[in-house]
């Protein structure tokens, strides 16, 4: 039994790298057409997962409603949105955060979900249909010591996504959290040993989760099948969330 996305179109922010690059490969492998937004989608341009690319800054309104109004032309309608695009930021004690520090996570992890979201939102409203998806943290349920503004920013997405579905009902709108533990991408780099091994270790799997474990999950929470879930969040932690 498929996920019924063969001929649904999506938006997926941050689809060049990572996580994002996983979801839109997993969702094209399973018949989805795929728009990407990214700050540089260059490397997404060769990539056949995608049939749109567009540089976009979540951040920026204008530049949201510019993007979204590209990928309405090059997909016909939207009916999937992964807000996906987020950083990590500085990972060090919150004290030693500065302000323009602590904003600029705020902005790209919460801000960016709120404009990318509500761009998607406004459109599905009109069709009668769509299936949104955030990319949280079990950092938004737990907190992570080292990263407290991404923590607050992801707990921050996960409180609009479950208010947004209940504005959004009764309707065949739905929106839902992906909260994964730490995963194996690029934004490892940016992260001592120290760090990443304490975080390995709350993870009773004891091991960082893949992108694609984590595009698996996306897949089915944006198909059709997921059709009665809405304002929820899925974890993908290794059994390390415990609620």
């Amino acid at each position: 039994m498929g996920f019924e996305l063969e001929g649904q179109t999506a938006i997926v922010t941050g689809a060049a790298r990572g996580i994002g690059l996983a979801i839109s490969r997993r969702l094209a492998e399973l018949g989805t057409r795929v728009s990407c937004w990214d700050t540089d989608p260059k490397p997404a341009e060769d990539d056949p997962a995608f049939c749109h690319w567009i540089e976009a800054d979540v951040t920026c309104e204008e530049s949201v409603a510019n993007a979204f109004a590209q990928s309405l032309a090059a997909l016909g309608e939207v009916s999937i949105l992964v807000a996906n695009a987020g950083i990590n930021g500085p990972t060090k004690p919150a004290w030693e955060y500065s302000l323009d520090e602590w904003r600029r996570v705020i902005e790209i992890d919460l801000t960016g979900v709120f404009l990318s979201v509500m761009a998607g939102v406004r459109h599905m409203r009109g069709t009668g249909y769509g299936r949104i998806v955030v990319i949280a943290s079990v950092a938004g349920k737990e907190g992570n010591p080292g990263a407290c503004a991404y923590g607050a920013a992801k707990s921050g997405v996960i409180g609009f996504a479950k208010g947004l579905a209940r504005e959004l009902q009764p309707s065949r709108i739905s929106i839902n959290c992906v909260a994964p533990s730490m995963a194996a991408t690029d934004l490892l780099k940016g992260m001592s040993e120290e760090y990443i091994a304490e975080k390995r270790s709350k993870v009773p799997m004891n091991r960082l989760c893949s992108v694609e474990e984590i595009a698996d999950m996306t897949a089915w929470a944006v198909s059709p099948r997921c059709s009665f879930t809405t304002g929820q969040v899925f974890d993908v932690s290794g059994g390390r969330a415990t609620y």
